[in-house]
């Protein structure tokens, strides 16, 4: 099995406790690893440390657990870098979301303005991580879980040497969450999404082996919840299951009503309950067995499990299919060689190399297409342009679309997140 050294830059977050039990519970295909947590905040940083060693002294993994604020000491040695870090905390994202609604437009972490701004501060920290990742642990991959993880992928496929494979669990559970809203049961379901993260639609997906879409719309006609029935009606108009991010293009309008209407913007609603999370944590640091609550751990209990399945699969040469944002390189026919792309990829020590003869569905290509464009557009004027570089790119979003109000959330965003972007940006 591969004995590594990995750096979790970000292992002081809140998810950092349930990633290591998802590294925990694969022990044996890391024996003799060393997980060498990384942040900030070093406080949180030493009380992670702290459970993470109680956790793999009880379950008896043969794993190592450091920590340290520093990547000048955390990068040397490693053969991966695993990213998940969010700049300006759920403080930023709370911000990403409010403004845009002020204006009149959907804010969200990964799409629309909120967005586009997540990513220029995700990429002001990201560059300097693989600069010092090219310079430290030349070779090492970049696992990355940093949002938006498709733009993150983007800009550093095209502006570095360093390898970079951007994870989702979003492709795994977009349909099991469409068959549970049509009553069906989500354990029965096999399907094969592809596309952009958080924009990618079902290339097949069945029920017991029979296709899945029409039981959906059988279905329909007995589901009461609005939006249940809004995305099934949207997969089955579309013949295809969408990401349950499509929600935002397809009905943009109920969307902005809805987010304008509640109290709380998703951001302010995690920010109460991480004082809890760190209590759960602290309690467990002095369990005689400390054991992790999914309802009291951010994510649940098993964090970024996706990473440490796609690690075991390039480090131990296992040859497995896993959904991976890549570089396209063809597998995509509607797509450049050279966009980053969401779809399955053969993952062993050569590296995650995609599956070809994909195609989207044909009704969502030119949607498909723009936020492709955007991508490209937000990558690099997130690692090397400008404010007007980045204020095209904003333009081109589809959440967005005209200049006037595309000047006016640039300047707001830019204003309220001044501390955490570089000056070129302002």
């Amino acid at each position: 099995m591969a004995r590594i050294r990995l750096a979790y830059i970000g292992g002081g977050s809140t998810r950092a406790p349930g990633t290591v039990a998802s590294f925990i519970r694969q022990a044996d295909h890391f024996a003799g690893s060393e997980i060498v947590l990384v942040d900030l905040d070093e406080g949180r940083l030493d009380l992670v440390r702290r459970l993470a060693e109680r956790m793999v002294e009880a379950q008896g993994a043969d794993l190592r657990v450091t920590a340290t604020t520093s990547r000048e000491r955390a990068l040397p040695g490693c053969d991966g870098v695993l990213s998940s870090f969010r700049p300006g905390g759920f403080e930023a994202r709370a911000l990403d979301e409010r403004i845009p609604l002020s204006r009149g437009a959907i804010g969200q972490e990964t799409q629309g303005a909120g967005g586009l701004f997540m990513a220029l501060r995700a990429l002001h920290v990201t560059r300097g991580l693989v600069e010092d990742m090219a310079r430290l642990c030349p070779g090492a991959t970049l696992f990355n879980y940093t949002n938006p993880v498709n733009i993150v992928a983007q800009a550093v496929a095209d502006h570095s040497d360093v390898p970079v494979i951007s994870l989702c669990e979003g492709p795994i559970i977009f349909p099991l969450e469409l068959a549970r809203m049509a009553g069906l049961d989500p354990r029965r379901v096999e399907a094969t999404m592809v596309g952009l993260n958080h924009a990618c639609w079902s290339v097949e997906a069945s029920y017991d082996g029979v296709p899945l879409l029409p039981l959906l719309e059988r279905a329909l006609e007995g589901v009461t919840d609005p939006w249940a029935r809004r995305l099934l009606h949207l997969a089955v108009t579309m013949g295809s299951l969408p990401a349950s991010y499509m929600k935002y293009y397809f009905y943009e309008a109920d969307m902005l009503r809805e987010l304008r209407a509640r109290p709380t913007t998703r951001a302010q609603d995690i920010l109460a309950e991480v004082p809890d999370y760190w209590a759960h944590y602290r309690e467990q640091v002095e369990a005689r067995v400390p054991t992790l609550d999914p309802a009291r751990s951010r994510g649940g209990l098993f964090e970024l499990e996706l990473a440490v399945d796609v690690m075991d699969a390039l480090f131990n040469d296992r040859g497995e299919v896993w959904l991976c944002n890549v570089v396209n390189r063809g597998a995509i026919a509607d797509f450049p060689d050279g966009q980053v792309v969401e779809v399955p990829c053969l993952v062993d020590r050569r590296g995650a190399r995609p599956l070809p003869g994909f195609r989207v569905p044909a009704p969502v290509r030119g949607l498909l297409g723009s936020l492709g464009e955007y991508q490209g557009l937000a990558a690099d004027a997130g690692w090397c342009g400008s404010r007007r570089d980045a204020l095209r790119a904003l333009v081109s979003n589809p959440l967005v679309r005209t200049l006037p109000l595309a000047g006016a959330l640039y300047d707001d965003l830019a204003r309220a997140h001044r501390a955490y972007l570089p000056e070129r940006l302002w």
